[in-house]
């Protein structure tokens, strides 16, 4: 498993772990933490750009299955830097593909992103017929990914599955940087500080609790392959948001409106229908469930630090 020191492959390797099966994690720590890995997985400290490494791990321990969650995540990064944003996220993830192929491994999942691939969809929920338009150099590397799943399953047999996530939140995100709204709200009530909104408001995401992406993850591994939206078919607004978080919270809390930022869609929202179909996974921790649970676990930690 790549990236399973981070915030969303650390949960996803604790529920592989709990069916019962053997984890290798492999991160190179740049914004995941020891401390997330949990208790059972072995762990290399590797970046999946350097292939040397990846095929000295894949010789001695003989993956069946590779889970790929390491990434650039960060929309406004790829927007300034979309060399970087392909070279870890196109480039890095080739070299995991080419020694699946040397090594015959059975399966490839995909931590793909249905956020950012269909850029400004038509109909809400988009379902996966949806036209890939992506409007970042992050969700088109996502989806050049996808295109080399279905090439080395055509031609070398590989399975895999894409999981197209809308927003993840829950305990463990980082809430420094610019990725991940609900931890970045959630620390700024806690340091008393306005909460920036990029736009009017108005815009909205499709918010998934990451134990649900978890599950998603563990019932996918005998799936046919494909792609699958792994969202909850509803939209919420930023306001919304901020709403839930007072609630939550207990705080009034204040915001602070800047300019829309280059490269995020207006309005997105996932049709689940496919996965509930193919794999029988549907969310079950809803937006005000998911919302309190993530600010209890950020009060916590912010009183024991």
């Amino acid at each position: 498993m790549t990236g399973g020191a981070g915030f969303i492959g650390s949960w996803v390797a604790e529920c592989f772990l709990k069916e019962g099966h053997e984890i290798l994690i492999i991160d190179n720590l740049s914004t995941g933490s020891r401390s997330n890995i949990p208790d059972g997985a072995d762990f290399i400290k590797c970046d999946i750009r350097d292939r040397l490494k990846l095929r000295k791990i894949f010789g001695d321990y003989k993956p069946e299955c590779i889970n790929h969650h390491a990434a650039q995540i960060n929309v406004r990064t790829s927007v300034e830097d979309p060399v970087l944003d392909a070279d870890i996220n196109i480039l890095g993830s080739l070299n995991l593909l080419e020694l699946c192929r040397e090594h015959s491994v059975k399966k490839f999942i995909f931590a793909s992103t249905g956020g950012a691939i269909y850029g400004e969809p038509e109909n809400i929920p988009a379902d996966e017929k949806t036209p890939a338009m992506p409007i970042s150099p992050y969700g088109t590397s996502k989806y050049s990914i996808e295109k080399y799943l279905n090439y080395f399953h055509c031609v070398h047999g590989l399975d895999y599955v894409a999981l197209r996530y809308s927003n993840v939140y829950g305990p463990r995100q980082n809430p420094h940087g610019e990725a991940g709204v609900v931890a970045i709200f959630c620390n700024r009530i806690i340091e008393n500080k306005n909460c920036i909104i990029f736009g009017d408001g108005t815009q909205t995401r499709d918010y998934i609790y990451v134990t649900d992406v978890a599950k998603a993850n563990v019932l996918s591994i005998s799936s046919p392959s494909g792609c699958y939206n792994i969202g909850t078919s509803h939209e919420t607004s930023v306001l919304e948001l901020v709403d839930i978080l007072s609630d939550a919270s207990g705080n009034n809390i204040k915001v602070e409106f800047k300019e829309q930022r280059e490269g995020e869609v207006q309005k997105i929202s996932l049709d689940n229908k496919l996965s509930k179909d193919i794999f029988s996974w549907v969310p079950l921790i809803n937006i005000n469930q998911g919302i309190n649970q993530t600010w209890q676990w950020f009060s916590k930690k912010s009183k024991i630090l």
